[in-house]
């Protein structure tokens, strides 16, 4: 329990030191060192579950399956806090950025932090509500930090357009809440995952099937589904590159979370039922249909933030259809490829942040010859899109495999859209890519102080994941397929 409140806590203390530190030097390092304590308590409190099973009681609930994405997003929140470092210290002297605002930067980059992890392992779904709408707060004021009329129209979309699904969230946990209230001996634990779950062929089917459709649309809309899928475009392209980073690497990850552990409640409730398919069908429609117009979109983007928020999409519905399908090949690929696709695209976008500030701009056609400008973010953009595309050895081509073996499998006929849709998505990436890296360079376009490290890291791991699933990770791995789907595929 002591490395679960602190890997928990320690950012929410970080945010409020933060908040009253000048130095913006200082305050860097403090951001990193606070990324690196709850990375640390994360690794502790991993082991911890590895070794001595599941961990509930007062008002948490951690086990394989939640685990995973903390240690995850506590790796991702520390690499990114290292670019992050030196790049707001550069907008900072640009200007674009007041020393008070980079307080509130700092602030809310733990802020967002804390929500993330406590919405992954509270066992209360009011709780886990309330942490995920705390998250769209922080990111809101992330967002808009640089005060330009562009930022704070799409700080304004994001929280108007969040806030609406989030509020169909919460119908859809009363929903539960009343199910709970005719099924468990204990109405005060109506709230509990872990008491749902222990009770969910007693929860009546038609209310759960009913409060899904809302829980869906929901934190549908924070995992970033068409047509719900809105406000993510342009929240990457006005907010300050490290806030995409972790937004399209962790956020999406965590509403995603939350949806399947109420697929889990729903599937027990509906089992005996002749509605036992229908959380997974709602999944794999707005799924696919995510995957599809986000492959299409790509095409049509003039803004490199915006090409890979559509990427986002794109992966986030391949996602949702995995988990959708359900059985144990399916959402083992799913679970891998929420790992692996995080770990690309923060990397991708780190890049990103180091290209735009060499071209000075956004624009795709203005963003020329970066691998003669500069080799390593030239090559870091070039491996990041390979990588995120499906190319092997990468890990993303092994969890895109696994999910069309399971879709060859269980939906032999749908094979056809995702292999349409990942050569649309290829395309449409790869259109963009080349002109980037091996176009000719504008005259005096320069390079700039790039730290490559949290780059390196991650396509290194991906490219590991792609090569040898570690014994460790895949049992890992196999253990949460097991708690989702109740079968082993190892």
């Amino acid at each position: 329990m002591n490395a679960l409140l602190i890997a928990v806590f320690l950012p929410l203390a970080g945010a409020l030191v933060l908040a009253l530190v000048r130095s913006l030097a200082l305050a860097g390092w403090l951001n990193l060192g606070f990324c690196a304590g709850s990375l640390a308590a994360a690794v502790w409190l991993a082991l911890q579950i590895l070794r001595g099973g599941d961990l509930t009681g007062d008002g948490f609930h951690v086990d394989a399956f939640n685990v995973y994405l903390v240690v995850l997003t506590a790796l991702v929140g520390l690499t990114t806090a290292i670019f992050s470092r030196p790049y707001m210290a550069h907008v900072c002297r640009d200007g674009q950025v007041s020393e008070g605002r980079m307080r509130l930067y700092h602030s809310m980059f733990q802020g967002f932090l804390f929500t993330m992890l406590l919405a992954l392992t509270t066992d209360n779904l009011g709780v886990l509500w309330v942490a995920v709408e705390g998250a769209t707060l922080a990111t809101v004021l992330l967002v808009s930090l640089y005060r330009t009329p562009e930022s704070v129209e799409a700080a304004w979309k994001y929280f108007i357009l969040c806030g609406v699904g989030i509020a169909l969230a919460l119908f859809g946990t009363v929903l539960v809440y009343f199910a709970a209230q005719h099924a468990l001996a204990d109405v005060a634990e109506g709230l509990s995952w872990s008491a749902l779950y222990a009770g969910a062929d007693r929860l009546h089917p038609t209310v759960m099937a009913i409060a899904f459709v809302f829980l869906l649309v929901g934190y549908g809309t924070k995992v970033g589904l068409v047509p719900l899928h809105n406000w993510l475009p342009d929240a990457h392209s006005e907010g300050p590159t490290p806030m995409s980073a972790v937004l399209s690497g962790l956020l999406l990850n965590v509403a995603l979370y939350a949806v399947v552990r109420f697929k889990m409640l729903v599937d027990g409730a509906l089992a005996a039922t002749d509605k036992a398919a229908v959380a997974g069908h709602l999944m794999m429609g707005f799924g696919l249909l995510s995957f599809l117009v986000a492959g299409l979109f790509l095409h049509r983007q003039r803004d490199i933030k915006r090409l890979f928020s559509y990427s986002s999409i794109e992966h986030m519905g391949l996602m949702t259809f995995a988990f959708g399908i359900g059985g144990p090949l399916a959402t083992f690929g799913g679970l891998l490829h929420m790992l692996v696709h995080s770990l690309t695209k923060s990397a991708i976008f780190i890049t990103v942040g180091h290209a735009t500030h060499i071209a000075g701009t956004q624009t795709i056609e203005h963003i020329r010859g970066m691998i003669r400008t500069q080799p390593a973010v030239g090559w870091g953009l070039l491996l990041g899109v390979a990588a995120i595309a499906g190319f092997p050895p990468f890990g993303v081509f092994t969890s895109e495999f696994l999910l069309l073996s399971a879709t060859m499998q269980s939906w032999p006929w749908l094979t056809t859209a995702l292999l349409f849709g990942l050569v649309v998505a290829f395309a449409g990436l790869f259109r963009h890519l080349h002109p980037m890296v091996y176009g000719k360079a504008p005259e005096g376009q320069q390079p700039v102080a790039a730290n490559m490290l949290p780059v390196m890291a991650h396509l290194g791991l991906v490219l590991w994941l792609g090569i040898a699933i570690p014994v460790a990770l895949s049992r890992w791995l196999d253990q949460a397929t097991f708690l989702i789907t109740g079968s082993h595929l190892l």
